[in-house]
This record gives C-alpha cells, sequence and structure tokens, in this order.
C-alpha cells in the first residue's frame, strides 16, 4: 500500500484589535475557536496581552505556543547582537510552527491590532505563508483606536496622514512631521522625549494629541506637551488630527513665511516648505506660483501679477498683523531674485518691524539645470540675472565682464521675454571676448516640467531665439568640460567642471 500523505494545515494570521476583546472582529473569533494551535509572543515574564484579549474564547484542549522574546530592551551576548538574536529567535519560532502545520494542525497567530501593521506575526508570515495555506484576518489598529478615543477627525478630504515609528531619528522626524498634514508616532516609550522634541521643532507640538493603551484598561488622553516623560508606556502614540476646521494655534500671534517652491512640481518642495504651506491660513505670490500651492480646505489664495511685489509684501504683512499664518510664495529658493528681499524691505520699515518674518529656502533655479547638465558648477561660480527692469544694463555689463575676467562658471537668470530680446545676444558677445567659442553653456528650459528641455551647445553658437524666460543658462569657464557617455547603452552628454584649478 502506498503511504498516505497527510495534508498540510492552514496557517492564520489574527488581528485582534487594539485591546478591548469587545473589538475582536467575528472572523477573528471564529478562526481563534476553531484552531487546533494559538501562537502568542510575549516578553520573559510571560504575560501576553495578545492572550489576555481572547482568553474567553480559548478552548482547554487547544495547543498554546507561548513564543517568548529573548531580548526586548535589554542587551545581549548573542554573537549577532539585537538583530542576529531574533533572527534566531524567529527561525526557531517557525520552526515550531510550521511542526504543526507539517501535521496537519490549523495554527493561529495572535496579534495586537492588525497583524500586517508593525506586528511580529509579519516575521511569521514571510517565512511560513508560502509553504503553507495562510490567511490573515485583518483587526482594528491602534490608529484607528487612538483617533476614536480622541473624537477627532484624523484626515479629511485631500489631507495625508504620515505614520511614524519613533524610532526614527530626531532629524528624520521633524522632516516628516514638518511636511504632513496628519500623523500618528508609534513605540513611544523610551522615544517620546525624541518624539516630543521633533514635534517641538517642526512647529506641531502645541496641536500634538496623547493616547495612551487606547480601549484598554489604564487608558489616558492629553495633550503631548503635558505628558511626563517618565511615565510614558510602550502602547501609546502621539497623534496630529486633521487640521481642517482646526482652530488657529499661537494665540492670534501672526507671521510671514516666505517659501522657496523649487523649480517646478512637488518633488522639489522641501519636507519644512510643504509642511509651512499645509499650517499657512493664507497663501500669498504670483498667480503662476500660487496654482501651485494645492488647495486646502479653509485656507485663502491671493494671486497677483508679477510685477507687484512690494505690494504684495505690504499685503502679506498686513495679514499677518491681523494674526494670520501667510505663507508668501516664490519660484525655485525666495532669496534668489525672488520674494524675500521684498518682503524683507517692506518689512524693516514701519509699521511691520515686529511682524515675524521667516525665509523658507527652496531648490535654485541653477542648482536644478546644474543637476540635469551634470556637474557645471563644481568649482567656482556667480549667479547674475540679464534682467534690466530693476538694475541699468551697464551694471549687468560691467558684473559679466568682472566674472568672464575672474573665469568663473555663470549662471544666467531672467536672460530674455517677450519685451527683453536683446540681451542675450549682447551676453554671448561680451562672454566671447574672454571665453572660447566652444566653452560650453547649458540651455535649461522648463526644469522639472512638462516641457522640461536641456540642450548644450557653443558659445559662440548660442542662438537667442531659443532662448526664452522659462530657460536659464550656465556657461562654462575655461576649465569646464563636455564628456560622451553611454550609460545603460543609451548615448548622453553630460558637463562638469574640475573640483582642481591648475596653478598658474
Amino acid at each position: 500500500m502506498s503511504e498516505q500523505h497527510q495534508p498540510a494545515g492552514r496557517l492564520y494570521g489574527v488581528g485582534l484589535g487594539p485591546g478591548d476583546p469587545s473589538l475582536l472582529t467575528l472572523r477573528a473569533v471564529e478562526v481563534v475557536r476553531a484552531a487546533d494551535v494559538v501562537a502568542y509572543h510575549s516578553a520573559r515574564h510571560g504575560r501576553s496581552i495578545a492572550r489576555s484579549i481572547v482568553a474567553a474564547h480559548l478552548r482547554p484542549e487547544q495547543v498554546e505556543e507561548q513564543l517568548v522574546y529573548p531580548v526586548t530592551t535589554e542587551t545581549t551576548d548573542h554573537p549577532g547582537g539585537y538583530r542576529g538574536a531574533m533572527e534566531e529567535f524567529y527561525e526557531e519560532a517557525a520552526a515550531r510552527l510550521a511542526a504543526h502545520l507539517d501535521a496537519g494542525r490549523t495554527v493561529a497567530v495572535l496579534a495586537e491590532g492588525d497583524p500586517l501593521f508593525y506586528s511580529s506575526y509579519m516575521h511569521m508570515h514571510k517565512r511560513l505563508a508560502h509553504r503553507y495555506p495562510t490567511e490573515v484576518v485583518p483587526g482594528v489598529t491602534s490608529v484607528s483606536a487612538a483617533a476614536a478615543r480622541l473624537g477627532e477627525p484624523l484626515v479629511e478630504g485631500e489631507e495625508v496622514l504620515t505614520i511614524l515609528p519613533g524610532t526614527l531619528p530626531e532629524e528624520e522626524l521633524t522632516a516628516r512631521l514638518a511636511a504632513t498634514d496628519s500623523a500618528v508616532v508609534m513605540k513611544l516609550g523610551r522615544t517620546f522625549p525624541t518624539v516630543r522634541g521633533a514635534l517641538e521643532r517642526a512647529g506641531r507640538l502645541e496641536e500634538a494629541r496623547y493616547v495612551e493603551r487606547a480601549t484598554m484598561d489604564g487608558e489616558r488622553t492629553g495633550h503631548v506637551a503635558d505628558v511626563d516623560p517618565a511615565s510614558v508606556p510602550y502602547f501609546s502614540v502621539a497623534v496630529l488630527p486633521s487640521r481642517v476646521d482646526a482652530a488657529p494655534a499661537g494665540g492670534g500671534r501672526g507671521e510671514v513665511a516666505v517659501v522657496g517652491l523649487g523649480p517646478a512640481g512637488p518633488q522639489w518642495l522641501t519636507p519644512e516648505a510643504r509642511g509651512v504651506l499645509a499650517a499657512a491660513q493664507d497663501v500669498v505670490g504670483y498667480s503662476t506660483y500660487v496654482d501651485r500651492v494645492p488647495a486646502r480646505p479653509g485656507q485663502r489664495r491671493h494671486a497677483s501679477d508679477n510685477k507687484v511685489e512690494s505690494e504684495r509684501a505690504e499685503f502679506a504683512l498686513d495679514l499677518a498683523r491681523q494674526g494670520r499664518r501667510v505663507a508668501v510664495v516664490s519660484s525655485g529658493d525666495p532669496g534668489v531674485f525672488a520674494m524675500a528681499t521684498a518682503v524683507l524691505e517692506v518689512a524693516s520699515e514701519d509699521p511691520y518691524r515686529d511682524v515675524p518674518v521667516r525665509v523658507v529656502p527652496g531648490m535654485t533655479a541653477a542648482h536644478a539645470a546644474a543637476s540635469r547638465a551634470g556637474a557645471p558648477l563644481g568649482h567656482d561660480y556667480a549667479v547674475v540675472s540679464l534682467s534690466d527692469r530693476l538694475k541699468p544694463w551697464e551694471v549687468i555689463e560691467e558684473r559679466l565682464r568682472a566674472a568672464a575676467a575672474a573665469d568663473l562658471v555663470l549662471a544666467l537668470y531672467n536672460p530674455g521675454s517677450r519685451s527683453r530680446v536683446w540681451q542675450v545676444g549682447k551676453a554671448r558677445d561680451l562672454l566671447l571676448e574672454h571665453r572660447s567659442p566652444d566653452t560650453p553653456v547649458v540651455l535649461a528650459r522648463d526644469v522639472g516640467g512638462p516641457a522640461e528641455r536641456i540642450r548644450i551647445v557653443p558659445l559662440g553658437e548660442l542662438d537667442p531665439a531659443e532662448v526664452d524666460m522659462r530657460t536659464l543658462l550656465i556657461v562654462g569657464s575655461t576649465q569646464t568640460r563636455v564628456s560622451r557617455r553611454a550609460a545603460d547603452g543609451s548615448p548622453e552628454t553630460v558637463v562638469w567642471t574640475p573640483r582642481r584649478y591648475p596653478e598658474g
């Protein structure tokens, strides 16, 4: 007679919700009651919150597999350190469960919250799910439970929710908290001082809420700013609720933030700038740039023409004097031929001297263009605007000559427009007095935008007709090089300026 093959058992990852047994799903109860083996994790003390949640549904004849962590927060002498000790533990735990599955038993691995959300079950899933029939039973996460206990909306409309582990470095937490609308920071406990510091640095501490042991005995809620760090357990979270309809922070004290949007598109926006725009009650700027800022419920937008910088600055400062948080937006970096100077010029006069003003930097057009071409700004360079709207052309000529004579790479802003069509030709002819006609020139148009186009031409062949207001020019020095490469089989041309300048 042939040997009968024992069919494999079925693996279940069972989400138990945040702690209250009444928040178990019907499917979770059904699976736990029917399972041959119930597995759960615990620390060395042996107590398991997961088991306590389902205790009323366990049967005496069920096999219980207690998976005891070899290390939690203490140190270990394992040769592989903490990670090595845990990897070894997960391998051994998976082998124990696999023995039951091979014997045809159903195995339910309990997981607080949801099995695939910061859960230890995932380590079993990755080792066993491809070998045995598997079902994951979702559970209510601590994120949803915390929001419910606070009684405040978590996200609304087009808002973005970010979920972060408190174990991240403070700098990383700060950047992510500043950039998002709503957030939940998990795994507090010993990380609480770091999380609190990140919330404060991101300007979000006042709105941050605290939830401890949501739905469990000992539940506590409050404001993060009021919590004693020594009292914070691991089972607690910090929550930044929805900003929609939120009361203004800061006791009515307004400010103006001059924000750099980068050259184009959200991928060029810094986390700090993203956060400031999200927190602003008013967005002020040239209509083209205001249109690049995502609309938010309750946020007022004030678009104007490109040639009213002083009036725009005064308008923004007046709003701030009324207690409004105002973001004045600029393309690129606001301190490079943009609105930061205009705002500070007005803010340095009465009656605006006491209005808080800060500048939030952005990726400059010159640096964005340079990155597309290679590294033409690899050595000393000068930045010059060819617009003679605010300074005489004679001054521009003098500066171009000085920079060219010093053999600096040149980044030329505002090279042309419908009303200015001759400046590029004049600049080219002037530079040819000091540079070879073969000097590489980068023509970068609409960098980061849908019509992006990067061309590299010799200075002697630079055609002013190919240059408009959306183009930035980078003119190489005598040391700038052009290389032909074949990356991934596709030919490309790169421009770079050596870091070392020849002696003599």
